[in-house]
């Protein structure tokens, strides 16, 4: 039991991985934030999926006018959806590249730079700045995970 520890006293030495947390954990309480936005456009647009969601507005045919799609909430979907698709990958390939054994200050760079980019193109969906603001901040934070990709691969796997 107590080899467990050290090797998680270990892994909680790496200053990489503490930061690989530090930022994981930043973009996953923004991609959590986003399921709120959600519903919050849900509520105030009243504009639900789901006929049982319309209970508080009457029953019947009274209710069935709020299963809609409303704009706003389709836009927070899509960017909530966008999350999974490029936070998700991240999770995994910079827990690999904290791993790896890259410099403090190079990680600290790639998590830095993805989770802002996540963060702004959030911002670009929600407000909706022009584009390219979000197509440029989804290509930076891309960028980002093939970088980090990359390193994994040529410097830790057998190819």
């Amino acid at each position: 039991r107590s080899g467990e520890m050290a090797k998680l006293t270990q892994l909680l030495d790496n200053e990489a991985f503490r930061a690989y947390a530090t930022y994981t954990t930043i973009v996953l309480l923004k991609m959590m934030l986003m399921s709120l936005i959600t519903a919050y456009f849900r509520i105030t647009r009243k504009a639900f999926a789901n006929p049982e969601d319309t209970a508080s507005f009457g029953k019947g045919e009274n209710a069935k006018k709020y299963v809609r799609t409303d704009p706003d909430v389709e836009r927070a979907r899509r960017g909530h959806l966008n999350d999974l698709e490029n936070i998700v990958p991240f999770l995994g390939i910079g827990l690999l590249y904290a791993l790896s054994g890259p410099e403090l200050s190079t990680a600290l760079l790639h998590f830095r730079i993805f989770a802002g980019a996540r963060i702004v193109h959030t911002l670009a969906y929600l407000i909706p700045l022009p584009q390219p603001s979000r197509g440029l901040s989804w290509a930076v934070g891309y960028a980002v995970t093939i970088s980090m990709a990359y390193k994994v691969l040529k410097t830790t796997l057998y190819l």
